[in-house]
């Protein structure tokens, strides 16, 4: 349903698909954050909280505070890999709240969590882009059909956002193909 100009139609069937999407991609790189910290649950909750909206659970507080919770997860990280590894899992819980506003920053909303992952991935590799370059591979062939059909509603990916931004834009531009 549209209400506005800078609206875009979005369903609740279509945000538990970005959701799912988004949680799976944060999924592969968690064992980067459980191997530094295996008694820190917080990324694992989020993406737990991100997988039961997106298998039909309410969107509440508790999911957004367990997004909010990774990413002070990540803050508190001492490594690179490991706190990227958080954010994608903080990046699965807060794409249960994508918003149906026309804008590229929303964007992140859907792909953060793919983005993150593969960067986590890269600095978990020693910094190795070809490593991102994969997993981005693989994130495009695993999305399904309706997340590149939401994805296509919204403008391109913004700029910037240094490496994980261009991770995230290669993404972008690989589904709307």
């Amino acid at each position: 349903m549209t209400t506005a100009a800078n609206e875009i139609s979005l369903s609740v069937d279509e945000l538990r698909a970005v959701t799912g999407f988004a949680a799976q991609c944060a999924m592969t790189a968690l064992p980067l954050f459980a191997r530094e910290y295996p008694d820190d649950p917080r990324p694992r909750e989020a993406i737990d909280a991100a997988l039961a909206f997106a298998d039909g659970g309410k969107r509440t507080n508790a999911l957004r505070r367990a997004a909010f919770a990774a990413f002070a997860a990540a803050k508190e990280a001492s490594t690179p890999a490991s706190a990227e590894a958080a954010r994608a899992a903080g990046h699965a819980a807060a794409a249960a709240f994508l918003h149906p506003l026309a804008q590229a920053t929303q964007v992140k909303h859907i792909l953060g969590s793919a983005a993150y992952a593969a960067r986590a991935a890269e600095l978990d590799a020693g910094d190795g882009r070809r490593v991102g370059d994969e997993w981005v591979d693989r994130a495009q062939e695993s999305a399904p059909a309706l997340v590149a059909e939401v994805l296509r509603r919204y403008p391109a990916a913004p700029d910037g956002g240094r490496r994980v931004g261009e991770l995230l834009r290669s993404l972008d531009a690989a589904l709307r193909r």
